[in-house]
């Protein structure tokens, strides 16, 4: 009962990383299911996918109402990777589930040198805040500064084929591990459609609202985890995703992104070792 507790506050950690960030949160919710709360790793990837899910699904309608979400860009990347996360889930269904846990502590481990390297060497912050809020900006201004950077977006043949590649692989992730892939749709939203971070932010959550759609659907049968434990679990990580969502206009990006690379480094590790002594 002690586990199942912790894992359910740890829930707000998982949500305010999604919240705040867009990604990484979800890498966390299989190894405390399956670690702290004491689920089966099959079961685990997939309370993770509703918990995800839904958890961000109240993120997107907070990015909403301050403007940084394109429905359109989310939906088309979200459908790009079905193909995806049915290989994903054929692939899970294959796997022992030590294995499975040795590859996710892999994943993990990437997330956390992915997030790590992403953070400016200099230490400088970048300005993440709504351009409404800085003073000195008329409406004129914003809505100028808002075109150009939608005038910005990068839709060649070559961008386009490497997004459908990255949706692809992102679709696959989900449907094996059971996360939401946003650590590898913020970076493919910013660098291979200009998005804005703060865009990219709010329209991965989009992506992994339908990416764990998806996967759950093909799951229907599988589901048989104790709701006991994953439905407060989903409750903390829903506070957390809305607390992380309003609170990222005044967070230090950079000071968090690498703490959080930091702990998932440690849980990476734990992970495999856990795994490897139970094989």
């Amino acid at each position: 009962m002690t586990g199942e507790i912790v894992a359910i506050a740890l829930g707000l950690l998982v949500g305010l990383s999604l919240g705040a960030l867009g990604g990484g949160g979800s890498t966390l919710a299989v190894p405390i299911l399956v670690f702290v709360a004491g689920l089966q790793a099959r079961d685990a990837t997939t309370a993770s996918l509703l918990v995800v899910g839904v958890a961000s699904a109240f993120g997107v309608v907070s990015h909403l109402r301050n403007g940084n979400v394109r429905l359109g860009a989310g939906i088309a990347f979200g459908a790009a990777g079905i193909v995806g996360s049915r290989i994903g889930l054929l692939v899970n269904r294959a796997l022992d589930e030590n294995v499975l846990l040795i590859a996710f502590s892999v994943l993990i481990a990437f997330v956390a040198i992915r997030m790590y390297r992403s953070v400016d060497p200099s230490g400088a912050e970048t300005d993440l805040r709504d351009d409404r809020d800085s003073p000195g900006r008329s409406a004129g201004v914003v809505t100028k500064q808002r075109a150009a950077s939608k005038a910005g977006l990068d839709l060649s043949p070559s961008a386009i084929a490497k997004l459908a590649g990255a949706a692809s692989i992102v679709g696959l992730l989900t449907g094996l591990f059971g996360v939401g892939g946003g650590f590898a749709v913020v970076p493919a939203l910013t660098l291979l459609l200009k998005f804005p971070a703060r865009e990219a932010i709010g329209t991965s959550l989009v992506v992994i609202v339908i990416n764990a759609g998806i996967a759950l659907a093909m799951r229907a049968g599988d589901i048989g985890f104790d709701w006991g434990v994953v439905a407060p679990f989903l409750g903390t990580v829903t506070i957390g995703v809305i607390v992380g969502t309003r609170a990222a206009d005044n967070i230090e990006a950079d000071r968090l992104t690498r703490a959080f690379a930091l702990m998932l480094g440690a849980v990476a590790a734990s992970t495999a070792v856990s795994a490897l002594l139970t094989a």
